[in-house]
């Protein structure tokens, strides 16, 4: 595998050694924009227990559980690993109800962190797989969950329907004409995930450019597992105006002045990074560097469950090992609502809610 290159020059925001030492009530206090969380790596390992109890799993207890869907500081930190978690939990989504259930409670998980606007996205064809349901339906069921969990939360939530690179593109254009003949309720953007170190995005690009004219937010996985080619190729081909993860942008100046010229957003999350093997030492993550290179880069959690974080933790990890100040998380939060797949008046809303809340905890901002 080929990993992020820890040697670019750029130079930290700010030094680590001069962090806030906040402690983790502050950043949970801070409201919050999450654009990049997968309902599948949202999973909580109670809510599993509970479906293998009823389901006669041989994995029903938390106990047994916990090392097989979650990251443990022993494990090692690599794709290979990272990707296993998602084969056990592919077992889990049995039921309607089951779906519904982890849709409702992501939600009520980013509800307790103070998340106010989430989009979360999910992979119709990986939530359809253990027991064969139309893909209309899975959808369907995760429409109904996020409706009822926005309702009872209170946290503006929209979903990305996702589809893998590894699978046809047949496959994904139906799940696309699904997502679209479903954006009145919900969803709004369109994702490719899954490895771009050995499938290529080209076969995709014709149905996302149709997704993207018909009205879908698009963003792509790009410049995590393959280098910043991929970056570029997702903006000047696909029309990407956001890209998940993106921290290898900075291998290439190229990338980078396309990236700040189109204004890219990119979807940092940090812990998975590390996690997954992509930045093999945490202190180096290049989130610091690509801000400070000009980059409209936005922190989020990736997999809550999987990462055992939460955003604010990851709010954390920013300030306090990479040396972000605390004084540009409110600028950093904006640029994630501003980034927001909403229509321009609700956008407007939500970017203007939240200044004003974040004036309040962070008056220097």
């Amino acid at each position: 595998m080929v990993y992020y290159n820890s040697s670019t020059k750029q130079h930290p925001v700010n030094e680590p050694s001069k962090k806030m030492d906040q402690p983790l009530e502050f950043y949970q206090s801070l409201p919050k924009v999450e654009l990049h969380r997968h309902l599948e790596g949202s999973i909580r390992v109670e809510t599993l227990a509970d479906i293998g109890r009823e389901h006669n799993f041989p994995q029903r207890d938390t106990s047994t559980l916990r090392p097989l869907v979650q990251i443990g500081k022993d494990e090692p930190y690599t794709f290979e690993n990272f990707l296993s978690k998602f084969a056990i939990l592919r077992l889990f989504y049995r039921t309607p109800d089951v779906i519904g259930r982890i849709t409702r409670e992501a939600i009520a998980d980013a509800a307790a962190d103070n998340v106010r606007y989430l989009e979360l996205r999910f992979t119709p064809v990986a939530l359809s797989k253990a027991e064969g349901f139309p893909l209309g339906h899975v959808m369907d069921w995760v429409v109904d969950g996020a409706l009822a969990g926005q309702e009872q939360y209170g946290v503006v939530t929209r979903l990305i329907a996702s589809v893998n690179r590894h699978e046809s593109p047949d496959l994904a254009e139906q799940v696309v004409w699904l997502a679209m003949e479903r954006r009145n309720r919900g969803i709004i953007g369109l994702d490719l995930a899954g490895n771009e170190a050995e499938f290529p995005a080209q076969p995709f690009e014709g149905i996302f450019l149709e997704a993207k004219q018909e009205g879908l937010g698009i963003t792509i996985h790009a410049g995590e597992w393959a280098g910043a080619e991929n970056i570029v190729e997702a903006i000047t081909e696909f029309g990407s105006s956001r890209i998940g993860h993106g921290v290898r942008v900075l291998e290439d100046e190229t990338a980078i002045a396309l990236a700040r010229e189109r204004k890219t957003v990119f979807e940092v999350c940090i812990t998975s990074n590390h996690q997954s093997g992509v930045v093999q030492h945490l202190l180096q993550h290049p989130f610091p560097m690509m801000l400070n290179a000009g980059l409209n880069a936005t922190l989020n959690t990736d997999d809550p469950s999987i990462s055992k974080i939460t955003l604010s933790e990851e709010y954390q990890v920013a300030c306090e090992k990479l040396g972000l100040p605390v004084a540009m998380l409110p600028e950093r939060i904006l640029a994630a609502a501003q980034a927001a797949y909403l229509p321009p008046e609700e956008k407007a809303a939500l970017v203007e809610r939240l200044r004003n809340e974040l004036n309040e905890k962070i008056p220097a901002a």
